[in-house]
This record gives C-alpha cells, structure tokens and sequence, in this order.
C-alpha cells in the first residue's frame, strides 16, 4: 500500500513541483507585497505630495495673483478719473452740477465695474466729504457711516500706497455671519497728498473660494493667513477669523516645507507660500493620518491578499492536476509557429478536453492579437490625424496683431470703454483657448467665449452681420468641447458675406431627442455642396483679406466629435445659392 503511495507521487511528479512552486511564490510575493507596500508608501509619500502639492500651490498663487491685478486695475482706473474725485472731493450743493457730477461718476464707476465683471464683487467708495456710492448696496450690507468708523477704514489710511485685504464678520440681515475679503485703497492727489476718499471691493468668502478650494479635498486644507495669525479664509468656512500664533509662527520661524506639526489638534504636514501682493500666507495644511489612512488600509489589502492566494491555490490545484499529461505536447505545438504568423493555429484534434481548451483559447487569442493588431493601427492613424488637427487650434498670431491694433486706435479716439470691452473679452476668449483643449465645459461658457468673439469682430469689421443667439435655459449646464462652435461662427464672418455686405447670423442651442442640438445659420451667398466635402476648401474666397482666429477646420471639428462620441453625433451642412447656409452640430447630453 505505501509502495502504490510512492508511485502515484512519482506519476504525479511535475504536477507536484509545480504546486509546491506555486503555493510558495505566491505566497512569498504577497507577504513581501504587502510588507514593502505599507512601509514604502509612507516614506515616497512625503516626496511625491511635496512635488505635487508644490505645483498645486503655484496655481493657486497664480489664480489669486489673478485677482489681485483685476483689483488693482479697478484701484488705478478709480484714481485716474477725474470725475469720481470731483463727486468725492468738492463741496457743490448746487443740485444740476451736482446732478451732473453724480451722472459722470456713474458712468466712470460702471466702466471700473465691468472691468471686474469676471467676478462677482460689490464696489464702493466713500469721500471726505461725506458723499458714498456702491454698485451694489445689497451685496455687502454696511452703510458709508459705519465704514468710515470701521478699523477696515482706519488700517487703509494708515497705509494710503497700498492695497489692503482685511476679513469683515459682520452679520447680515438674516443676523448670519457672512465672511467678506475686502480690498481696500486710499484715494489721494498725488499733487497735493490730500486723501479724498476710499475705494472697497468686496467679496463674498463663498465667491473668494473657488481660486484655490477647487484644489483642496478631504484631509487636505488650505487657509489664508495674515500678518496677525488671523485666518482670513479657508476651505473650511468655520476656520474663518481663528487666530492660530502657534500656525503663525511655523512659518515665521522657517519651517520646511512638508514638516509634519501639531497644529489645530492634529499632526498636519504644512506646506507654505507668502502671498507678497496681499500680505498673506497660503498655507497647505494635510492631516497626515486621513491621508495615509486613505492611502494604505492595511486590513483591506491583507484581506485581499489572502483572498486571491486561496483562490490562486485552489485554481492551480484543479487545473495543473489535469493539465500536465498532455501539456507538453501543446507546448511543442505553440512553439513551432513561427513568430508573426497570427494564422498558424495548434491543433488539439486528440488532446485531453483541457488541453482542447486551452488550445482553442490560444487559437482565439490568436484571432484576437490579429484583430487587435489591425485596430491599434488604425487607432494610432486616427491618433495621429487628431494630433495634426490638434496642431491647427492654435491662436493665429495676426488676430492677435490686428485686434490690438484696433484696440490702440480705440485708445487714440479717446473710446476707452470700448478699448476695455475689448480687451476684456479678448482676455477671455484667449483663458479659454489656451486651457486644457481636451476638457469640456457649459454651453454657458462656450457661448460667452462666442459673444467675445463676435464682439472683438464686430470692433475690427463693424456691426453689419448681426449676431443672434436662440439658446434654451435647461441645455445652458449640459457640457460640450471646447472651441465647438467658433469654426463656424468665424466661417460665417468671413466666407458667407462676400456678394452681400451685411446679413444675419442666427446661433441656436437646445436640447431634442436625448440630444444637445446646436445650429448656427447664415443668410448668406450660400453655396453649392460637394457631398465629398465638409472641408473650408470648397467655400469661396472671402473678398477682404481678414486674419481668422484659430483656422479650426470643419472636418476637424466632426472628426473630433466622432472620435470623442461615437459616429452618431457630428455634423450636417445644408446650403443654397444666395439663400444662406445652415450647419447642425449633434453631441450628447453630457453633465460633466
């Protein structure tokens, strides 16, 4: 009985080798795995949050430096118009002169204020002689009385070359606590040195945030710190106005960057950058034990580990069992296809019911390499079509040239609302092109990128093709690529109009069927379609010789919808003769 034992194990021989083999390299690698992967993930961790957290707290830096230049702007446009420092400054009780300066100031504060239309603050000033005005009274609820008495006032005319940002808790109406970042100038005639008046902008801490919060997540915080260790803003809204010396001090004193501390009552890794245009420390502040909790849970990966070695041994067990009897001659088959030769299959006509699987399985592999094969051929021909066209939405640099230029000759007209209104959208329209072109955003902000172009057009050409937009409310949140509709817009303007000197473009959004419709017609000269193209090519030649924006073609544009959502969506032209053209673009509903 013991010899028939020994000899069934002699049989079994490499059925037993290869188990043992196994059991034990799996085993092996899965309790090194998980040793190596918890004590090396807290030590990279440091190094590799630095690198990253490094790059997040320049954008931020660079997003509220954004900010601070719009102030700033608003701050010097208020100082150069003579009209604010008249309403200000002067003793007239006369009512129509007094009607007339307190018209001129309201005209020069309405072009300060679209100035800083891409946020959303309240303005106002307040002057020594008693006189206020705000552009909006309900946005931060205080009377020119109670701000002139306010230590916000008091610090800024200490400080009269500066711009000061200060924290105000005042509670609102609702007798809610409502954190305000105010900014704050003095304004003086530098001839004489005399303070006439102070200029605020307020903002709402809510409005505040999205600079820098849109980078921050669970365990992982940022607060503003002043001068005084006073918490001006924060990702955690009930940090605001907390006064932390101990937080002051770390930073004061040195400390490096990624430092673990205990502040706020936890250990937090503290990451800093002084803020010189605001006088504030941006600090970085990461609760080390939420993050490397997230990071590594130790029982979950243990667990699983153990999981997938029982699973792994049972499987191995069955199948090795029944496989190596006629495993080696299925190996000898594999081996003598020749490499390359997808159509050379094993044949497992007399093989054992395993060995038959396994063959048909690496015949179908096979089949599936080839297939696979000829797909990534065709997808990296597809990717190198999406790079060429890629190339092509770049800003032309003779739009760039020619709407300066026109900006120039706004400013030499003396038109400088308009020279603002220009500069302002083309400020836009350039932060939407330059960002990431593979992201998506609203209907709302790709149309307002539109009305920025059209407006910058209407500038440089005139106003004889109008512009109309048709767009329902509920598709203004559904999102879509980026720079969509602008080829045809910017087709329409230059190629639409040469038989006629003026028309109408017609720019239509909604949703219809599960779909997010977008049409833009023309009552141009028209023209008559090639069914084989969708290309610029088969358009006639514009009679002015005008500097386009980006030089986006249409079939780029369809064959980046197709690529991106499948061959149902994309874009279908109709046009006829000195009639007009019309050109709907289907994409899906997509929320984000």
């Amino acid at each position: 009985m013991i010899g028939n034992f020994i000899n069934n194990i002699r049989k079994q021989g490499l059925f037993l080798k290869l188990f043992l083999v196994t059991l034990i390299s799996i085993v092996t690698v899965s309790l090194l795995t998980l040793a190596i992967t918890i004590s090396m993930s807290e030590k990279l961790f440091l190094q590799t949050f630095s690198i990253t957290n490094g790059k997040l707290l320049n954008q931020m830096k660079t997003n509220l430096e954004s900010y601070n230049n719009i102030i700033a702007t608003g701050a010097t446009m208020m100082a150069q118009n003579e009209a604010i420092r008249n309403y200000l400054s002067s003793g007239e009780t006369d009512a129509v002169n007094l009607a007339i300066k307190t018209y001129h100031m309201t005209e020069g504060m309405r072009a300060i204020r679209s100035n800083l239309s891409a946020v959303d603050v309240g303005i106002m000033i307040v002057g020594v002689n008693g006189r206020s005005y705000s552009t909006d009274p309900w946005y931060w609820d205080i009377s020119a009385d109670e701000l002139m008495a306010h230590p916000i006032t008091k610090e800024t005319i200490s400080h009269p070359d500066q711009i000061l940002y200060q924290l105000d808790l005042r509670e609102n109406k609702e007798n809610v606590k409502e954190p305000m970042l105010v900014a704050s100038k003095a304004l003086f005639d530098h001839s004489t040195g005399r303070i006439y008046g102070t200029m605020y902008v307020a903002i709402r801490d809510r409005d505040f945030k999205p600079f820098y919060a849109n980078f921050t997540s669970e365990g992982n915080d940022v607060v503003l710190l002043n001068k005084k260790g006073l918490i001006v803003s924060s990702s955690k809204t009930e940090m605001i106005g907390l006064r932390d010396k101990k937080l002051l001090q770390e930073v004061e004193d040195g400390g490096k960057d990624g430092d673990s501390t205990y502040v706020m009552g936890n250990e937090r890794i503290v990451f800093s950058e002084y803020l010189p245009e605001f006088d504030f420390y941006m600090m970085n502040l990461i609760d080390k034990n939420a993050v490397t909790g997230q990071m590594v849970n130790a029982k979950a990966v243990t667990l699983t580990i153990m999981a997938i070695v029982a699973i792994s041994l049972i499987i191995v067990f069955l199948i090795t069992r029944k496989m190596t009897k006629s495993l080696r001659v299925l190996v000898k088959q594999m081996s003598s296809i020749p490499t390359g030769d997808f159509d050379n299959h094993v044949d497992v006509t007399n093989s054992s019911y395993e060995v038959k699987e396994l063959g048909n399985a690496f015949n179908f592999m096979l089949d599936s390499l080839h297939d696979y094969v000829d797909k990534l051929m065709e997808t990296q021909k597809q990717q190198r079509n999406a790079e060429l066209a890629a190339l092509q939405m770049q800003i032309n640099p003779h739009f760039l040239y020619n709407t300066l230029a026109s900006i120039k000759f706004l400013v030499q007209q003396g038109n400088k609302e308009k020279a603002a209104g220009t500069i302002n959208s083309l400020i836009s329209l350039l932060q939407n092109t330059v960002s990431d072109v593979h992201s998506t955003i609203p209907v709302s902000q790709e149309l307002e990128s539109l009305k920025h172009y059209v407006y910058i057009n209407h500038v440089r050409y005139g106003e004889k093709i109008r512009v109309n937009y048709f767009v329902e409310p509920e598709s203004l949140d559904y999102h879509m690529p980026k720079l969509i509709l602008q080829p045809f817009i910017e087709n329409a303007f230059f190629h639409a109009f040469n038989l006629k000197d003026e028309g109408r473009i017609l720019i239509m959004i909604s949703v219809q069927e599960e779909q997010l419709v977008c049409e833009v017609v023309d009552n141009g000269d028209g023209m008559d379609l090639d069914p084989n193209l969708l290309e610029e090519e088969q358009l006639p030649a514009s009679k002015h010789k005008r500097q386009l924006f980006s030089g986006i073609g249409i079939r780029n544009v369809d064959d980046r919808i197709k690529l991106l959502y499948g061959e149902r969506y994309g874009i279908n032209i109709t046009s006829k003769r000195n009639e007009g053209t019309q050109i709907v673009v289907t994409l899906p509903l997509l929320k984000n």
